[in-house]
């Protein structure tokens, strides 16, 4: 077998002869002669072939570094926000993601609760539970099975 490798910027071939299921080193004359190689003559030869290209120069200083922003003070929790009352207004949930819908749990005029599972999700390889967000009626599913959304698509309208 043949093999090139390169060395410090140099072009290197190499050959090897299989022998009783073993691989041994022959240099060239051992080949050219029809050397058996083996065991008793493990002679590594290599000479250069053609010399590559040198490397471009070295690419501009980066820029200095930039100060890191200032840390951002995490929200406080609150509590859950209160069920929308009747008529004020529709919940539009939307896709967190883009992705594909492989399953929709709920139906249109179904009443749920904060939490409840609407529909999963498939993205990134991983399936996901859209939930609700706050208390409600199903008003409208906006996507099917096996639709693909995304990101900011609207899926359900909560009211």
């Amino acid at each position: 077998m043949k093999y090139t490798a390169v060395l410090n910027g140099k072009r290197y071939e190499v050959e090897v002869q299989k022998e009783e299921s073993q691989y041994f080193p022959m240099t060239r004359e051992e080949i050219s002669r029809g050397g058996s190689g083996g065991p008793a003559a493990p002679i590594v030869m290599a000479a250069p072939v053609v010399p590559v290209a040198p490397a471009p120069p070295p690419a501009a200083a980066a820029p200095a570094p930039v100060a890191p922003p200032p840390p951002v003070q995490a929200a406080q929790p609150t509590a859950a926000p209160a069920p929308a009352p009747a008529g004020a207004g529709a919940v539009t949930v939307r896709a967190p993601m883009p992705g594909n819908i492989m399953d929709i749990k709920v139906t249109p005029g179904q009443a749920v609760k904060a939490g409840h599972v609407l529909l999963t999700m498939e993205a990134m390889k991983m399936e996901n539970d859209i939930v609700a967000p706050v208390d409600g009626t199903v008003q409208s599913i906006s996507v099917q099975k096996a639709d693909t959304v995304d990101t900011d698509d609207v899926l359900v309208m909560l009211g």
